[in-house]
């Protein structure tokens, strides 16, 4: 992935004819995309039943707010909906599988295609959800920035350094600062595999307005995802 410190993903409109695309290059920057749940939850709803598989459709049932439940069906449809211009494949018809854990070996690693193809992740905050895909491993997170309240409650488990630039800061610059480093951390750890399974304080990340080297074997970029909120990815450097 290039250098870039930040990116500005593509808006996904559902309603329009999604287009065929090339799969993602070796060394090819994220393809990210942004989700506005809010204003296609009508077509997404209509979409679920033929574009959503049983699992999918009974996790969206489960949902009580029906935000929540809007959120995760525009998401889910939008994902099948890019898997498919990908891979030349029916939304509907493309199986979605969990890869085993790097840490424990358990069925709870990365979502993958079945058959593979591809590499994506995906993530939602309030009414947006964002995805990305890419050649090899990628992870992606966006969060809204939280309260001064709760920095002070979860700084401690971020890497040391972390702790002491966010210590730096004036009170109202610290979650926004926050938020970067958490974006990025995920982001870094959904494309592990891992997850919070692997302590946040084990990986330096930065809180400044460009994100650190990052983990060996990964590049790290934010992305633009409006006020009030962070995002960033993850991907894998090409073996």
């Amino acid at each position: 992935m290039d250098t870039a410190a930040i990116r500005v993903p593509s808006e996904l409109d559902p309603v329009a004819h999604v287009e065929p695309m090339a799969l993602p290059a070796p060394g090819d920057p994220p393809r990210l995309w942004l989700v506005d749940a809010a204003r296609h939850a009508a077509f997404a709803a209509r979409l679920a039943s033929g574009v959503l598989d049983p699992r999918e459709l009974r996790r969206a049932a489960a949902f009580r707010a029906d935000a929540d439940r809007d959120c995760y069906r525009a998401a889910h449809v939008g994902l099948r909906l890019l898997l498919g211009a990908h891979l030349g494949t029916a939304p509907g018809g493309i199986t979605l599988v969990q890869e085993d854990c790097p840490s424990c070996g358990g069925p709870h690693g990365r979502p993958a295609v079945e058959g593979g193809g591809v590499h994506f992740s995906l993530s939602h905050s309030g009414s947006f959800a964002l995805l990305a895909f890419a050649a090899t491993p990628v992870g992606v997170d966006v969060e809204t920035v939280p309260s001064p309240d709760a920095v002070a409650d979860v700084a401690a488990v971020m890497h040391p350094v972390e702790i002491a630039e966010l210590g730096a800061l004036e009170p109202p610059d610290r979650p926004a600062a926050f938020a970067r480093a958490w974006v990025r951390k995920e982001a870094y750890l959904k494309g592990l595999g891992i997850g919070l399974g692997r302590e946040p304080s084990l990986d330096y990340v930065g809180t400044g307005v460009a994100p650190a080297a990052g983990p060996a074997g990964w590049s790290l970029a934010d992305v633009a995802v409006g006020e009030n909120r962070a995002a960033a990815v993850a991907v894998a450097a090409p073996n």
